[in-house]
């Protein structure tokens, strides 16, 4: 009975230890600085990018893209990020016209608000 118990331990402890390995990993290739910038929001936004350009995959919750989209909502923690982040994207939006819809859609399709709607007309201030 307590071998059983050790071998339990020891699964739980390996699945929870590849866990923490995994957030690491993803948290290390998204990184958030503490300040808002367009180079990190693009970055961000450019893990989406096959979404972005052909509708597919469709992101998922868990996916890098989704992933991403996450760490842009950690991003706009603040008012002045979240505006920063806001004229990123309309900005991003403007300049990519075509791909504009699959932009404004990728929060949502990843179950994240970032506290303003992507589109040409939101006013960020």
């Amino acid at each position: 009975m307590c071998e059983d118990f050790h071998k339990m331990v020891r699964i739980s402890c390996l699945t929870t230890a590849f866990a923490i390995g995994v957030a690491v990993i993803l948290i290390s290739r998204f990184p958030v600085a503490s300040a808002a910038d367009c180079p990190t929001v693009t970055a961000l936004v450019s893990a989406c990018a096959t979404f972005v350009n052909y509708g597919s995959p469709d992101p998922m919750p868990g996916s890098p893209c989704c992933v991403a989209m996450t760490s842009l909502n950690n991003l706009a923690d603040s008012g002045d990020n979240r505006r920063t982040v806001c004229r990123c994207l309309m900005e991003m939006i403007t300049t990519y016209n075509p791909n504009a819809t699959a932009i404004a859609t990728l929060p949502g399709f990843c179950g994240v608000s970032l506290g303003f709607t992507i589109d040409p007309n939101t006013d960020c201030e």
